[in-house]
């Protein structure tokens, strides 16, 4: 039983393994290139939610704890 399951276990790695050589890897321009377009979009998405809080958070202030 225990040796099955080691033999269970060999298989896995092996196939991981044989896997991990077919995948195709990006170059490290492409790595560089879409990490700016992330930095970059989460950037603008931060500057828009930050207008949205400062848009609300004045008409909060304006015209619900007015009283």
């Amino acid at each position: 039983m225990a040796k099955l399951m080691f033999q269970r276990i060999k298989l896995y790695f092996q196939e991981s393994l044989a896997e991990l050589r077919r995948v195709n890897w990006p170059t490290r321009k492409e790595v560089i290139n879409l990490t700016l377009v992330v930095v970059i979009f989460s950037i603008i998405v931060m500057v828009y939610l930050g207008i949205l809080d400062g848009i609300f958070s004045f008409l909060m202030k304006t015209f619900i704890f007015k009283i």
